[in-house]
Protein backbone atom coordinates (compact mmCIF):
# COMPACT_ATOMS: atom_id res chain seq x y z
CA UNK A 1 0.00 0.00 0.00
CA UNK A 2 1.17 3.67 -0.43
CA UNK A 3 1.07 6.93 1.17
CA UNK A 4 -2.56 7.67 -0.09
CA UNK A 5 -3.77 4.40 0.98
CA UNK A 6 -1.89 4.52 4.36
CA UNK A 7 -3.56 7.47 5.41
CA UNK A 8 -7.01 6.21 4.38
CA UNK A 9 -6.62 3.54 6.59
CA UNK A 10 -5.69 5.59 9.35
CA UNK A 11 -8.56 7.96 8.90
CA UNK A 12 -11.20 4.64 8.51
CA UNK A 13 -9.77 3.80 11.89
CA UNK A 14 -10.40 6.86 13.48
CA UNK A 15 -13.59 6.83 12.02
CA UNK A 16 -14.49 3.23 14.07
CA UNK A 17 -13.01 4.28 17.24
CA UNK A 18 -14.84 7.53 17.99
CA UNK A 19 -18.26 5.69 16.72
CA UNK A 20 -17.57 2.34 18.57
CA UNK A 21 -17.25 -0.03 15.89
CA UNK A 22 -15.27 -2.80 17.21
CA UNK A 23 -15.36 -4.58 14.18
CA UNK A 24 -13.85 -2.30 12.07
CA UNK A 25 -11.18 -1.62 14.49
CA UNK A 26 -10.36 -5.36 15.07
CA UNK A 27 -9.87 -5.41 11.31
CA UNK A 28 -7.59 -2.88 10.93
CA UNK A 29 -5.29 -4.28 13.55
CA UNK A 30 -2.61 -6.69 12.72
CA UNK A 31 -3.52 -9.66 15.54
CA UNK A 32 -0.03 -9.05 16.63
CA UNK A 33 -0.29 -5.41 16.61
CA UNK A 34 2.20 -3.45 19.19
CA UNK A 35 0.68 -0.43 20.93
CA UNK A 36 2.80 2.37 23.08
CA UNK A 37 0.82 4.73 25.54
CA UNK A 38 3.03 7.19 26.65
CA UNK A 39 3.47 8.22 30.16
CA UNK A 40 3.70 6.84 33.46
CA UNK A 41 0.23 6.56 34.31
CA UNK A 42 -2.35 4.04 34.75
CA UNK A 43 -2.60 3.57 31.18
CA UNK A 44 1.00 4.15 29.79
CA UNK A 45 2.70 1.18 28.82
CA UNK A 46 2.73 -1.20 25.91
CA UNK A 47 0.03 -3.01 24.48
CA UNK A 48 0.84 -6.55 23.24
CA UNK A 49 -1.63 -7.82 20.50
CA UNK A 50 -5.11 -6.19 19.01
CA UNK A 51 -7.08 -7.79 21.73
CA UNK A 52 -4.66 -5.71 24.23
CA UNK A 53 -5.03 -2.59 22.12
CA UNK A 54 -9.10 -2.79 21.79
CA UNK A 55 -9.54 -3.43 25.61
CA UNK A 56 -7.17 -0.29 25.82
CA UNK A 57 -9.02 1.61 23.75
CA UNK A 58 -12.30 -0.12 26.00
CA UNK A 59 -10.91 1.26 28.77
CA UNK A 60 -10.15 5.38 27.72
CA UNK A 61 -13.94 4.70 26.99
CA UNK A 62 -14.91 3.51 30.38
CA UNK A 63 -12.89 5.92 32.17
CA UNK A 64 -14.11 8.70 30.73
CA UNK A 65 -17.98 7.65 30.59
CA UNK A 66 -17.74 7.67 27.09
CA UNK A 67 -16.87 10.85 26.71
CA UNK A 68 -13.09 10.76 24.79
CA UNK A 69 -12.92 11.27 21.76
CA UNK A 70 -9.66 11.57 19.22
CA UNK A 71 -10.66 15.12 16.42
CA UNK A 72 -8.52 14.68 13.78
CA UNK A 73 -6.49 17.33 12.56
CA UNK A 74 -4.22 15.98 9.62
CA UNK A 75 -2.95 12.81 8.75
CA UNK A 76 0.18 12.33 6.80
CA UNK A 77 0.46 9.22 4.65
CA UNK A 78 4.22 7.36 3.82
CA UNK A 79 4.84 4.54 2.67
CA UNK A 80 6.08 2.55 6.45
CA UNK A 81 4.90 5.30 8.69
CA UNK A 82 1.76 7.32 8.68
CA UNK A 83 1.44 9.75 11.26
CA UNK A 84 -1.87 11.52 12.59
CA UNK A 85 -2.77 14.76 14.39
CA UNK A 86 -5.32 15.03 16.69
CA UNK A 87 -7.22 16.46 19.67
CA UNK A 88 -7.91 14.10 22.20
CA UNK A 89 -11.08 15.34 24.52
CA UNK A 90 -12.27 13.10 27.24
CA UNK A 91 -14.07 14.64 30.80
CA UNK A 92 -13.41 12.00 33.90
CA UNK A 93 -14.57 12.47 37.78
CA UNK A 94 -15.00 16.51 37.26
CA UNK A 95 -11.93 16.89 35.61
CA UNK A 96 -11.47 17.61 31.45
CA UNK A 97 -8.25 16.49 29.36
CA UNK A 98 -8.37 18.85 26.09
CA UNK A 99 -5.05 18.58 24.52
CA UNK A 100 -2.96 18.09 21.40
CA UNK A 101 -1.81 14.22 20.14
CA UNK A 102 0.07 12.39 17.92
CA UNK A 103 0.38 9.04 16.97
CA UNK A 104 3.00 7.25 14.80
CA UNK A 105 1.44 4.40 13.23
CA UNK A 106 3.48 1.52 11.44
CA UNK A 107 1.28 0.09 8.58
CA UNK A 108 1.85 -3.22 6.62
CA UNK A 109 -0.31 -5.28 4.22
CA UNK A 110 -3.09 -2.81 5.01
CA UNK A 111 -2.99 -3.37 9.04
CA UNK A 112 -1.55 -1.35 11.94
CA UNK A 113 1.32 -3.07 13.14
CA UNK A 114 2.21 -0.26 15.70
CA UNK A 115 1.33 2.51 17.16
CA UNK A 116 3.15 5.01 19.53
CA UNK A 117 0.89 8.04 21.18
CA UNK A 118 2.53 11.22 22.16
CA UNK A 119 1.12 13.83 24.44
CA UNK A 120 1.29 17.60 24.14
CA UNK A 121 1.67 17.25 28.39
CA UNK A 122 2.48 13.70 29.55
CA UNK A 123 2.74 13.94 32.86
CA UNK A 124 -0.66 16.00 32.77
CA UNK A 125 -2.40 13.39 30.37
CA UNK A 126 -1.15 11.06 33.21
CA UNK A 127 -2.67 12.91 36.02
CA UNK A 128 -6.05 12.89 34.23
CA UNK A 129 -6.37 9.30 34.31
CA UNK A 130 -5.80 8.73 38.14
Amino acid sequence: MGATENAELVRRGYEAFNTGDLATLSELFAEDAVWYAAGSGVLSGTKQGRDAILAYFGELGERSQGSFQAVVQDVVGGEDHTIALQQTHAENNGKTLDMATAIAFVLRDGKVVEGREFFEDTAKADEFWT
